[in-house]
Order: C-alpha cells, then sequence, then structure tokens
C-alpha cells in the first residue's frame, strides 16, 4: 500500500471521526426535526480535497447509526441522511472553484438546499405518517435554515482559515 493511500485513509478517518464526535456531542441539535448539525460545517472540506467528501459522509452514516442505537433518530435517516451528504458534498467538491472573491461561497449552497429537500422528504414521510406538500415545505424550510449557520458560516470560514494559513496544504498535500 502506498504512503498516499494510508495518508488518504488517515486523513478521511479524522474527518469521520471529528463528524461522529462533533455530532454526537451535540446530539440534542444534531437529530430531530429542527436541527443544526453543527458538524456539517466539515462537509465544506470537500472543497479542499475529495477525502472531505468521503470523510463527512462516513462521519454522518456512523453519527446517524449512533443515533438510532440511542433513540435520537430513526433507522430512515441512516440511509436518507448518508445520502444527503454524500449527494451534497459531492457537489460542493464540483463547485470547489466557483468562487467570490476567492471564497467559494457556491460549495456552501449544495449541503442547504439537498438536505432541506431530501431530509425535508425524509421527515415528512417517515415521521409525520405520509406526504403532505404543507408538511414537507415546514419540514424542508427548518432544515435547509438549520444548515445555513453551519455551511455558509461555519464552514466557509474553516476552508477561509485553512487556505489563509496554509493549513490546507498541509492537511491536503498529495491526497
Amino acid at each position: 500500500m502506498k504512503t498516499t493511500n494510508v495518508r488518504k485513509l488517515a486523513v478521511c478517518s479524522m474527518i469521520a471521526a471529528l463528524y461522529t464526535a462533533v455530532s454526537l456531542a451535540l446530539a440534542p441539535l444534531t437529530f430531530g426535526v429542527v436541527q443544526m448539525r453543527i458538524s456539517e460545517a466539515l462537509g465544506l472540506l470537500a472543497v479542499l480535497s475529495p477525502a472531505g467528501v468521503w470523510g463527512v459522509t462516513l462521519g454522518c452514516l456512523i453519527s446517524n447509526a449512533v443515533g438510532v442505537v440511542m433513540g435520537a433518530t430513526m433507522p430512515p435517516d441512516i440511509v436518507f441522511g448518508t445520502l444527503a451528504t454524500l449527494i451534497a458534498s459531492l457537489l460542493s467538491y464540483r463547485l470547489r472553484n466557483v468562487r467570490i472573491k476567492n471564497i467559494p461561497f457556491w460549495s456552501a449552497v449544495p449541503p442547504i438546499l439537498v438536505n432541506a429537500v431530501i431530509i425535508g422528504l425524509e421527515l415528512t414521510y417517515f415521521f409525520s405518517g405520509g406526504f403532505t406538500m404543507k408538511i414537507f415545505l415546514i419540514n424542508a424550510l427548518s432544515v435547509g435554515i438549520g444548515q445555513i449557520v453551519p455551511c455558509a458560516v461555519l464552514g466557509l470560514l474553516l476552508v477561509y482559515t485553512l487556505e489563509k494559513t496554509g493549513l490546507d496544504k498541509k492537511l491536503f498535500q498529495n491526497i
């Protein structure tokens, strides 16, 4: 196994562990109809490396699985929450070079919109006993608003700080 592959695995694992630790430490904010998953800020690490995509996806999977065991969420969240995080971080990665004043603002949009739609649908269908447009719009709006601070504020601040200090190159060099 090449050193580069070991490094990729280590960085992915660290991101997943950090995502899980933050999610579980802030469990009351992380799970439920009204939520603000602070760990979603790490989804913006996809701007810096594909390792960010896989790290946050794995972290989301683990967090949601533990959330089910804790009784904080339901089993569909393992599939749909993880899928939403994967799609959002892949789109953030694709938008990494679309910048305004060298800040990847557009990379913060997919986590907000994708989670609003997918988690909004999940909450409506599984937690409300069936689909109604009014309940879906309320759930989607709630989730979307809860994603703004973690993604558009904390996530962009994280990426900006890592790039400004050069830590992005040290952390994600050769991966």
